[in-house]
């Protein structure tokens, strides 16, 4: 290439002005501009270590991890959830509540019902997000509500404000669930209110079922009640269909039979807009009732029972009784009383603060159901369960006979008798009738020469009558009663088991505990010749308009023979006859039975106990009484049964006939 003399070029070169260019080469060829070039790349090189160029890269990974992750966990995870939350705008599910079965008593008559209520109901994923229009919507609700205008407290549930904020949960999904703020709104309370809800997002007015209970007075610790769920609970029941504001059956009946009782609901899916309001239905899949219940109680005789227990309460100026009604012949129960009660339907609405403290803390405790969950000493009527012990061990016979004085004398500890000089010379049959504690003191402990049972043995035999152990009855609680052993007074009382113990356990004194159920229990073997059943309050349910029966089930039978049973209905008979319960020689059918005095505490106080059958030779109903602080079973419970006895034998069927 020639040479340019560079004055020759021109110094303006499309507008602008060409720098000053000094000693340039020309002459370079390509080849040397490239090796000038790899030169400054070797330079530049210098400056990215492989060190920072490994880290630069592992930044780069990391980031593109966190990436791919995020998108994994938004679409494969969570996808199903966010999909529900963007359909949730336009498409929701919702519930269809499903009629929840009836319970009836064993001549069909409802002992409860499901009526209509209206409810004021909030969906919080439509709740305004401003807490200025949230606090404006509450204002308006407590209008309609109150008929006049109540600034809401932020803290505050219905008591002088509603605070929707509550109902808003930090789970995005809950908030898709309704939540009920209102039950059983007045008529025009409910009208107002969805006239309002029209032009309003986020709050609806529902029609749902209330349960009510007619014989509040009479039944409300057998059917129990129905209460909404705390949020523990629903953490482990939501598995299971339950929703936040649902109602399940707390107590009775109702809880014991929650699941066939429920139902399952249903669903429909509709098309909502931007109110969150329904516009159409898109799909729907009906609701499962619930079946209904046929129970063994006779609802007339737990009426008839109740009234007289109430009456022979207040007649001594007492409070607290019950009374077990059960056929022995398959161990279903007619009627189960415990006073004081309380009526359930006050927990159909939301309990006021105050209304629950002053039922908890009601000293008599109306909501403790006696007749299953009382437990005390039962007194001469566990002398029942001595005598069959005895004659089943061969330590004494129909004509074994000791003779009452009084009572006995071991070292300077005297155990007496009920009566002051004594009985006179006793067998089986007239210590049954007349309670003659001698004689149970002879068998339980022994006395001299004779040797008795001992305690190892009694407690055996009251296992096998069921004291010990919880009956097997359909509730979800109830006592278990208790039998004391050597080993246990030690522990507990730091004290070795004395002969006076045995004596004590023998007349149903002492530690021991049972509950009216489990008399009545031990009743009915006597009474049916030797099986103890499960006591049951459920007999049947209904399916496709078919009542379909349970079968009894048998605990333990074969364990004493029936000569044995043969005697001790004879001692038991007499006692109707010549001894302690002759007060019911009157009643127009034989009967059998066995009174108890039981003392507890240390003054001296005694509760009142009966417990029998009718009619004597071919039982219908076995009948147990407690009349807690009632003093002697004999005055105070007998004539209680003779009531009761009396209008079931001949008042009712006289009813019945009209």
């Amino acid at each position: 290439m020639e040479n340019f003399e560079i004055s020759k070029l021109p110094s303006i070169v499309k507008g602008k002005k060409m720098p000053e260019v000094k000693d340039y080469n020309f002459n370079r060829t390509a080849g040397d501009f490239f090796d000038t070039f790899g030169e400054k790349r070797k330079k530049l090189g210098l400056f990215i270590s492989k060190r920072k160029f490994i880290i630069l890269i592992f930044v780069l990974v990391f980031a593109w991890c966190i990436i791919f992750f995020r998108i994994f966990y938004l679409q494969i995870i969570k996808g199903d959830d966010y999909k529900f939350i963007a359909d949730g705008n336009r498409i929701r599910v919702k519930r269809i509540e499903p009629r929840r079965g009836i319970i009836y008593d064993t001549n069909f008559k409802p002992l409860l019902r499901n009526s209509a209520k209206f409810s004021l109901q909030v969906m919080p994923i439509d709740l305004p997000g401003d807490q200025e229009e949230l606090l404006e919507l509450e204002k308006k609700i407590q209008e309609k509500l109150n008929g006049e205008k109540i600034n809401p407290s932020p803290n505050s549930k219905l008591g002088g404000g509603i605070n929707l904020s509550d109902y808003i949960s930090d789970d995005i999904l809950e908030n898709f669930q309704p939540r009920i703020v209102k039950e059983s709104l007045e008529y025009e309370q409910a009208m107002n209110l969805m006239v309002l809800a029209q032009d309003l997002q986020g709050i609806s007015v529902v029609i749902g079922r209330k349960r009510e209970y007619p014989y509040q007075d009479y039944l409300s610790h057998v059917l129990g009640y129905m209460g909404g769920i705390s949020e523990e609970e629903y953490k482990n029941l939501k598995k299971d269909g339950y929703y936040l504001d649902d109602k399940m059956g707390q107590s009775g009946l109702e809880a014991f039979y929650e699941s066939i009782l429920r139902g399952e609901f249903g669903k429909k899916k509709i098309e909502v807009n931007s109110l969150g309001k329904e516009i159409k239905e898109l799909a729907r899949e009906d609701s499962l009732e619930g079946r209904n219940l046929v129970l063994s109680i006779d609802v007339d005789l737990q009426i008839k029972t109740t009234d007289l227990l109430l009456s022979t309460l207040k007649r001594y100026n007492l409070k607290k009784g019950s009374v077990v009604a059960l056929d022995p012949k398959d161990g279903s129960i007619l009627a189960l009383v415990s006073l004081p009660t309380f009526d359930n339907n006050m927990f159909s609405e939301k309990l006021s603060e105050e209304t629950y403290q002053s039922i908890v803390q009601d000293p008599s405790r109306p909501m403790f159901f006696r007749a299953v969950l009382g437990e005390y000493p039962p007194g001469s009527t566990f002398k029942i369960i001595m005598a069959a012990a005895g004659l089943e061990e061969g330590i004494i016979n129909e004509s074994t006979s000791f003779l009452s004085t009084g009572g006995i004398w071991v070292g300077q500890w005297f155990f007496p008798d009920w009566k002051s000089g004594g009985h006179g010379l006793t067998n089986i049959k007239k210590a049954l009738a007349n309670s003659v504690n001698t004689f149970f003191y002879n068998i339980g402990g022994g006395y001299k020469e004779f040797l008795g049972l001992g305690l190892e043995k009694i407690n055996f035999y009251a296992k096998q009558f069921g004291i010990g152990e919880k009956s097997g009855i359909d509730l979800l609680s109830e006592g278990s009663g208790f039998l004391p052993t050597k080993e246990w007074k030690n522990e507990v009382k730091n004290e070795p088991w004395y002969i006076g113990d045995t004596y004590h356990l023998s007349i149903g004194q002492g530690d021991i505990l049972v509950t009216p159920i489990q008399v009545a229990m031990f009743t009915s073997v006597i009474a049916n010749w030797g099986i103890l059943y499960e006591p049951r309050l459920l007999e049947g349910f209904v399916e496709d308009k078919n009542v379909y029966y349970i079968q009894p089930v048998i605990k333990n039978k074969d364990f004493i023979s029936e000569d044995n049973i043969s005697i001790i209905r004879s001692g038991l008979r007499e006692s109707v006859i010549s001894g302690s319960a002759r007060y019911l020689s009157t009643l127009p059918v034989t009967s059998a039975g066995k009174t108890g005095t039981a003392q507890f505490g240390s003054r001296d106080q005694t509760h009142a106990w009966f417990t029998g059958y009718a009619p004597n030779d071919n039982p219908e109903i076995v009948l147990t009484i407690l009349i807690e602080e009632g003093g002697e079973g004999s005055s105070v419970a007998v004539p209680l049964a003779r009531d009761i006895l009396l209008w079931y034998f001949r008042d009712r069927e006289h009813i019945s006939e009209n």
